[in-house]
């Protein structure tokens, strides 16, 4: 089974936000009740009171389809369905001392645990050479992403990576960062 990943317009942004709440969702199961990551009074994954439907929040997400120099969103496909979505940035949308910023990974509960994440990851990497940074909650409760991110990150770059815990100016705790350069990295 393989995964494809393309870039998508704001013509397919519809299916990348239909996933976006599954995604939030998932991301509370890391965080427990903290504010950011619990339902709001409106049952929306989302912090204040003013996003009442899923079509506030869609709007919330429409700046990844308005920028197409600097911002990427990414859709991933199994057999023609969704599967998933990546969002990266570019400065000025990430740090300025990197090139490439994985902003949100989200593969649907279905196509884990098959190598489909791993493979979608290493070709998003593919497509861009430069410096890049990610991070994932560094917390107990999630083990799971950080031992993905850990294991992807360092078959893709043949071990040659940064990893270290730190915060990051995110609200909900620190993270664990993971750095690496894919200028000279031969898949």
């Amino acid at each position: 089974m393989n995964i494809q990943v393309e870039l998508t317009d704001q013509k397919q942004a519809y299916i990348i936000k239909n996933m976006y709440p599954l995604y939030l969702h998932d991301l509370s199961g890391h965080y427990g009740l903290q504010e950011g990551h619990r339902p709001n009074e409106h049952g929306i994954f989302e912090v204040g009171s003013e996003y009442r439907t899923l079509q506030d929040q869609y709007d919330v997400q429409n700046i990844w389809w308005g920028d197409s120099e600097r911002l990427y969103p990414f859709l991933m496909k199994v057999s023609g369905m969704p599967a998933g979505f990546a969002f990266v940035a570019t400065p000025p949308y990430c740090r300025q001392d990197i090139d490439y910023f994985m902003h949100e990974f989200f593969l649907l509960q279905p196509f884990r645990g098959l190598g489909l994440a791993e493979q979608a990851a290493a070709a998003i990497f593919e497509r861009f050479r430069g410096k890049w940074a990610l991070f994932t909650n560094a917390a107990e409760k999630n083990k799971v992403g950080q031992h993905f991110w850990r294991k992807t990150v360092s078959n893709y770059t043949h071990g040659v990576y940064e990893e270290i815990t730190a915060e990051t100016g995110c609200e909900d705790g620190p993270k664990l960062v993971f750095q690496f350069s894919n200028h000279a990295v031969e898949s």
